[in-house]
């Protein structure tokens, strides 16, 4: 299913308002994606949705932790202000959709978050991503993204403390065994995914191509390729509409990146490739359709530096369980032409379509940031000509364990790695990493079952 984006042409407020009125919305959901990705924001009457009023909220919204926390640290409020100032949030546009599960005509508009000076906030998601795609545009270069997203659905589940299991689908019986690409275990499901579908073409989302993945009860949805901040608007709504969807049908749909032991985690691949903006032409490719020294420079800067922003493809302690040996993740940064076992792919395509995939990233990663980091490390690759690694051929969970193995190790490395701070913004990095190790205080004090079933009788 391909469905144009409705709303590109919806570019100023009278645009907006026009879309308002010729929809009939009754309501509108003003939402700002926070640092872990969740949708934050207000609900106001149509009425009261005016270009001069203004919506405000405080800026610490934005710069929480996923348990709705805040770090009490100095390096925190020397960016966020402790009096809890507010953020002026002006509506995208281009954004606008409607909410189809809605009982009444509601939309939902992403908006931008700026200061009281008219700065935009730089730590916020959409920000990084805009000033990262800005340093591109400052090149003559455009890139271009195509994200594959995994996520498992599963039996409802009201007890944290019981484990998750997949769902019953139509022949009333759950899923015992792996079911990698087979029909029949998707249309298991076929009420949940034709309504799915119905959704995201009332919100043109540009949905590609559905698939069962190997975890019993994973399933993966590829997105067309197309600019980076449009498709991370996308997959941040796709990831809300699952979630409702699944609920609709007494499931839940999770983008946990390990949600299940024993099975597989889930990934948010993403394809790149960057476009010549005076010619169009595809920069990994030379004209006689041999790769270029930019796709090589590429490929350099995301194995020089995605180590060093882990913590922002796998964001929480239990993205760490997903990079396994032999799990379909990638332990290490390798790279490879047609090659799944490297955390760095490049997929069989003619010249024009040559890219790198990233399958770092994992399913839990805000969209935003998740494109950020990785378009940054490219961008350093290109900008200082950083020569890869040989390639690899063979089997890469041969080789050792080049990823850091805990959220903890990960936050070290980035805040050591002066680079990015550079690219992504000294003050997004300082406001991430406080909030990363906030979360990861918390979970520490947690006790888990393993440490009760192995540590208290026998140590």
């Amino acid at each position: 299913m391909h469905a144009a984006n409705p709303s590109p042409s919806i570019k100023t407020f009278a645009d907006l308002e026009q879309w308002l009125n010729q929809h009939r919305v009754t309501e509108v959901e003003c939402l700002v994606p926070d640092l872990t990705g969740v949708a934050r924001g207000k609900i106001l009457p149509r009425e009261k949705f005016t270009e001069d009023r203004g919506m405000r909220l405080p800026e610490a919204v934005v710069a929480m932790g996923v348990t709705g926390n805040f770090p009490d640290t100095e390096a925190y409020y020397r960016v966020i202000q402790s009096h809890d100032r507010d953020m002026h949030l002006m509506p995208d546009p281009s954004t606008v959709r409607i909410v189809p599960w809605a009982t009444d005509p509601t939309a939902q508009v992403i908006h931008d978050c700026y200061d009281r000076h008219g700065k935009l906030v730089p730590f916020a998601p959409r920000s990084v991503l805009r000033h990262v795609c800005d340093l591109y545009e400052a090149q003559g270069w455009g890139p271009v993204v195509a994200p594959e997203l995994e996520f498992y659905l599963l039996a409802r589940n009201t007890d944290p403390n019981t484990l998750l299991r997949p769902p019953i689908g139509r022949s009333g019986r759950a899923e015992t065994s792996r079911q990698a690409y087979s029909i029949d275990a998707v249309n298991e499901f076929d009420p949940l995914f034709e309504e799915l579908y119905e959704y995201c073409g009332q919100m043109g989302l540009n949905v590609d191509t559905l698939i069962h993945e190997i975890g019993a009860g994973q399933m993966e949805i590829n997105f067309f390729h197309d600019h980076p901040m449009g498709l991370a608007d996308e997959v941040f709504f796709f990831k809300r509409t699952v979630r409702e969807t699944a609920l609709r049908h007494d499931m839940y749909a999770t983008f946990m990146a390990k949600p299940i032991a024993g099975e597989p985690g889930s990934a948010m691949h993403i394809h790149q490739s960057i476009l010549d903006l005076a010619s169009g032409k595809n920069l990994f490719s030379l004209d006689n359709g041999e790769p270029s020294e930019a796709f090589f420079h590429f490929i350099g800067g995301l194995q020089r530096y995605i180590p060093s922003a882990m913590a922002l493809a796998a964001p929480y302690v239990n993205s760490y369980r997903r990079l396994a040996r032999h799990t379909s993740a990638p332990i290490n940064i390798e790279w490879g032409h047609d090659n799944r076992t490297v955390g760095i792919r490049s997929p069989i395509s003619p010249p024009n379509a040559r890219r790198v995939e990233n399958r770092v990233i994992g399913a839990d990663a805000n969209p935003y940031v998740a494109m950020s980091m990785t378009l940054a490390c490219g961008y350093l690759g290109l900008k200082h000509r950083i020569p890869p690694k040989a390639e690899m051929k063979g089997d890469a969970y041969t080789a050792p364990y080049a990823l850091p193995r805990s959220l903890g190790e990960a936050l070290d490395l980035l805040r050591r790695e002066t680079d990015l701070h550079e690219v992504l913004g000294e003050s997004f990095i300082n406001v991430y990493t406080e909030i990363k190790e906030c979360e990861f205080e918390e979970f520490m004090e947690v006790i888990s079952p393993w440490e009760r079933e192995h540590l208290l009788l026998h140590v």
